[in-house]
C-alpha cells in the first residue's frame, strides 16, 4: 500500500466557501464552523465532507523512565487501565458512547501481557467496550535517562502498527480517526520528543502530568534533561528522536497519523501525548500537516506550544488533562457539525429566502 500523502484539495475546498456563502445565513456568521468546514472539504476531497462513523485509537504502552517516580501513579495502572478501556469504564468510553465512537485499543508496549478474556469487543461498534489488538513491539521502554528508549527498528514496527491499525479502522469505515493514549510517564517522554525536534527549553514544556508536586516535577524536568543529553537524538531525524526519547505508543500514533492523511481521513489531536505524536509524524512527511486537527488545549504548558509549532487552533479550551483521547472525542460534535452544514442547510435558492441586497 502507497504512504504517499495526497495535497489536500483547493477544489474541493473552493466549492465549500461558495456553498457557504449561499447559505440562508450572513456570510461568516458561523464564525470559525465555516472555516473547519473548508478544511475538512480540502481534507477528505469533498465538497460535502463526511465524518462519520468516527473512531478513538488508543495506544498503549509502559516506559522505564516511570522506575524514576515522574509520575504520580505506578507503572501497573497503564495494564489496568488497558483493561478498564476493555470493559468500557473508563473516561475515554462513556465519552465515546456519548459522541457515538468507536474505541480501539492497542497494546503496542504494555510491560505485562493482558488477558483480555472475558472483556472487548471484536465489532468495533460504538457504545461496546473497545475493539483490542494487541501488536506489542516490546514489553515496554528502556529508562532513556541511561540510553535509548528503544532502537531504531522497534520505533519503525511501533510507527508501523500505528500505520497499520489505522487503516484496519480507516477500511471498517472510520472517517474521522481520534488519537488517544495511555502509558504511565509518557508526559515525560512526549516533552523530551518535543524538545528534541524543537529546541525549546525543557523546563517550558515539562508539566505537572498526572498531577504531581513540584518536587517531582523538578525530578521529571532533570529525568527529560539527562535523557537529552545521555543519548543526544538528531533533531532533524523524528525516528532517531522517537527512539532515543520517544514512547512505542507515541511512535505508534505518530503511523497512525500518517495513515489518516494517507487515506484522506481527518485527524483529532488529543492533548499533549498525541499533539507530541503528532510533531513527529508531521517531522517525518510535512505533507501530513493540513489533515491534523486540534481538539483541545490542555493545561499542561507545552501542549500549547505544539499547537502553535503545528499552526493548529484548538476547538475549545476546558483545562482538560487526562489523556485517553477524551478531548478529541468530545470534538466530534464539532466537527460533524461543521460537516454536516454543508451537507445539510438549504442555500438561498434552495429555500426560496430572499438573498441580502447587493
Amino acid at each position: 500500500m502507497s504512504r504517499e500523502i495526497p495535497l489536500p484539495s483547493e477544489k474541493s475546498a473552493e466549492a465549500a466557501r461558495r456553498r457557504l456563502d449561499r447559505l440562508t445565513k450572513p456570510q461568516g456568521s458561523l464564525g470559525r464552523l465555516e472555516g473547519l468546514a473548508v478544511e475538512l472539504a480540502a481534507a477528505t476531497g469533498e465538497e460535502r465532507p463526511k465524518v462519520r462513523p468516527a473512531g478513538v485509537l488508543v495506544m498503549a504502552g509502559d516506559h522505564g523512565v516511570a522506575a524514576g517516580g515522574v509520575s504520580a501513579y505506578p507503572p501497573e495502572v497503564t495494564a489496568q487501565m488497558v483493561l478498564n478501556f476493555l470493559r468500557g469504564g473508563a473516561a475515554v468510553n462513556v465519552l465515546s458512547r456519548v459522541a457515538g465512537a468507536a474505541v480501539w485499543v492497542v497494546d503496542v508496549g504494555v510491560g505485562v501481557e493482558i488477558n483480555p478474556a472475558g472483556v472487548g469487543s471484536t465489532t468495533g461498534a460504538a457504545g461496546s467496550g473497545a475493539v483490542f489488538r494487541v501488536r506489542k513491539v516490546r514489553p515496554g521502554t528502556a529508562d532513556m535517562t541511561r540510553g535509548p528508549a528503544m532502537s531504531r527498528e522497534e520505533a519503525e514496527r511501533a510507527l508501523d502498527v500505528g500505520w497499520s491499525v489505522a487503516i484496519e479502522m480507516i477500511d471498517s469505515g472510520i472517517r474521522l480517526l481520534a488519537l488517544g493514549e495511555m502509558g504511565i510517564g509518557n508526559t515525560t517522554a512526549a516533552a523530551a520528543v518535543a524538545a528534541a525536534l524543537t529546541g525549546w527549553p525543557e523546563g517550558d514544556l515539562v508539566g505537572l502530568g498526572t498531577g504531581i508536586d513540584p518536587v517531582r516535577r523538578q525530578k521529571k524536568l532533570q529525568a527529560v534533561r539527562r535523557a537529552l543529553a545521555v543519548n543526544r537524538p538528531d533533531p532533524s531525524d523524528a525516528v532517531d528522536v522517537l527512539s532515543k526519547v520517544g514512547g512505542l505508543e507515541i511512535a505508534g500514533l505518530a503511523g497512525a497519523a500518517l495513515a489518516g492523511a494517507a487515506r484522506r481521513v481527518p485527524v483529532l489531536m488529543d492533548g499533549f501525548i498525541a499533539s507530541a505524536a503528532v510533531l513527529a509524524a508531521v517531522h517525518i512527511d510535512s505533507r501530513a500537516l493540513p489533515y491534523m486537527f486540534a481538539s483541545h488545549r490542555s493545561v499542561e504548558p507545552g501542549h500549547g506550544r505544539i499547537l502553535r509549532w503545528l499552526g493548529r487552533e484548538p476547538l475549545f479550551d476546558l483545562d482538560l488533562r487526562l489523556g485517553e483521547g477524551t478531548g478529541a472525542v468530545l470534538a466530534m460534535p464539532m466537527m460533524e457539525a461543521a460537516a454536516r452544514i454543508l451537507d445539510e442547510m438549504a442555500t438561498f435558492e434552495e429555500a426560496g429566502v430572499s438573498d441580502a441586497e447587493a
